[in-house]
């Protein structure tokens, strides 16, 4: 089910990338079910702290530099409060090197939370 949810969530709020086809939706399906993904909390500390979608990781927007270390044979997907600051952090992971997916708005993102 969650494999679905994200799947759902990733086509109707990624503007980088279309879930036109058949194919788009098979490679999505792979990547999900090999987790071959890292969901990054762009949030505060504090707002993460009092609640945040299940095995995401917080690193504040704020934060994501050139220094950011994460692993770049894995798909991103950033969220926010409301979906500017996950914007933020897309074009610097973008940037970066990263390829990242910003779901946008926290409430809005239909995954376990915690």
């Amino acid at each position: 089910m969650r494999k679905i949810l994200l799947l759902v969530i990733a086509c109707i709020s990624l503007f980088a990338v279309g879930c036109g086809s058949k194919k788009e939706k098979s490679d999505l399906d792979k990547l999900l079910a090999q987790k071959e993904y890292i969901i990054v909390d762009v949030r505060t500390k504090e707002e993460y702290n009092i609640s945040h979608v299940k095995d995401a990781i917080n690193i504040p927007y704020d934060m994501i530099d050139e220094n950011i270390e994460l692993d770049k044979n894995k798909n991103i997907f950033v969220y926010c409060k409301s979906g500017n600051r996950s914007k933020i952090a897309y074009d610097n992971l973008t940037s970066l090197g990263y390829t990242v997916y910003d779901l946008g708005a926290f409430e809005s993102i239909d995954l376990p939370k915690e």
